[in-house]
């Protein structure tokens, strides 16, 4: 039976002298934050599974230490949000991580594999899924949550060993590792730095426009983590875009732009206008996004063969090696993204350094 755990004394006590490796999973709920709002810790750790309310006072720093301490290690699934909110809460990342989504697909079993599926395929446990679209934050939770809660990680010491087996075996534990690292480095970054380039219609402006763009986005980021409000409601990309587009040509245009947008921020109309008027320190160095040409469409999909084919020869699943996202800016710059670096650049490079205009 799991043990629902409210009380920071009761967790220190359970916390003291940990094994060498914790399951661990969050529930938590982000529809109208910025912030993942943190409802649920579920903690694998011996033959008990903890069920740890967030919500209590005092619980989050008598889970901080076990987060922090480089002796547990933590085995997660799919952790990249899970690692916001900890981190969020309890002022500290769990390290170092084993991501068993990221190691099923190193293992070459199957990319972004969902947990449920993972653990019948490393099992043969077929779990419900009947609680995804709880109320996590309600107290008490149903005895349908609490079970659905404990099955998140009941598996993942199963999950864990045979992974681990099967990456050691191939020689990609340490890729595991590298990927961990970079997971938890983006799970402690305040933004993206060019937020302007996962957009679409960037592509289309001109860059006087794109940086316009790229200060709005910076403002809305920093404006949502304070605030703490989804991004789209501080300002949503129709209406950053064409005020970048076609900026107003003073104060009083702008809120007339404001008035006409039914989901416009009215009553930040100065802080738009500032954040349009004044030029970032960075923005000179600020990659362009571009409308490629059929030769640049033509030579991306040369880089994206070569991919496909390396990963069929190391038996890994498609887009694990390189998105075209991370191809496309190797492509445009000639050097690797971090995201790239460590052993996706040491198994990619003898084959891609060809097809790059020049080699970073």
């Amino acid at each position: 039976m799991p043990v629902w755990i409210d009380d920071p004394a009761t967790l220190r006590t359970r916390l003291q002298n940990p094994p060498a490796w914790v399951g661990l999973d969050t529930e938590f709920v982000r529809e109208r934050t910025y912030w993942p709002q943190l409802a649920l810790v579920q903690m694998a750790i011996g033959d008990e599974i903890l069920l740890i309310d967030p919500l209590a006072p005092g619980i989050a720093e008598a889970l901080r230490p076990l987060l922090a301490d480089p002796a547990v290690l933590k085995v997660m699934h799919s952790a990249s949000e899970d690692l916001v909110a900890l981190s969020h809460d309890c002022g500290v990342l769990p390290v170092p991580l084993f991501d068993t989504q990221i190691a099923a697909a190193l293992c070459g079993i199957g990319g972004g594999m969902g947990y449920q599926k993972l653990v019948q395929e490393i099992t043969g446990v077929a779990l419900a899924k009947g609680e995804t679209r709880s109320d996590w934050l309600r107290r008490p939770l149903s005895d349908s949550q609490l079970e659905y809660a404990a099955d998140d990680v009941v598996h993942l010491g199963a999950i864990y060993h045979e992974l681990d087996t099967r990456l050691r075996a191939l020689g990609r534990r340490e890729w595991l590792d590298q990927d961990g690292e970079r997971m938890l480095a983006n799970a402690s970054q305040d933004g993206e730095r060019w937020p302007h380039l996962s957009m679409r219609s960037a592509q289309f402006l001109e860059a006087p426009a794109q940086l316009r763009l790229l200060r709005l986005l910076r403002w809305r980021d920093a404006q949502a983590r304070d605030s703490d409000k989804p991004r789209s409601w501080i300002l949503d990309n129709e209406l950053a875009t064409n005020l970048a587009r076609t900026p107003p040509g003073d104060r009083a245009q702008l809120q007339s732009q404001l008035e006409a947008h039914p989901k416009a921020p009215r009553k930040l109309g100065d802080a738009i206008w500032q954040a349009l008027a004044t030029p970032l320190e960075d923005e000179a160095q600020a990659p362009l996004a571009r409308n490629a040409s059929n030769e640049d469409k033509n030579a991306l999909k040369r880089l994206q063969d070569a991919v496909s084919a390396r990963s069929a020869e190391l038996g890994l699943p498609d887009g694990i090696l390189a998105s075209r996202r991370y191809l496309e800016s190797l492509q445009e710059n000639g050097t690797w993204p971090t995201a790239l670096a460590g052993w996706r650049r040491e198994v990619l490079e003898p084959m891609l350094a060809p097809l790059l205009p020049q080699a970073g």
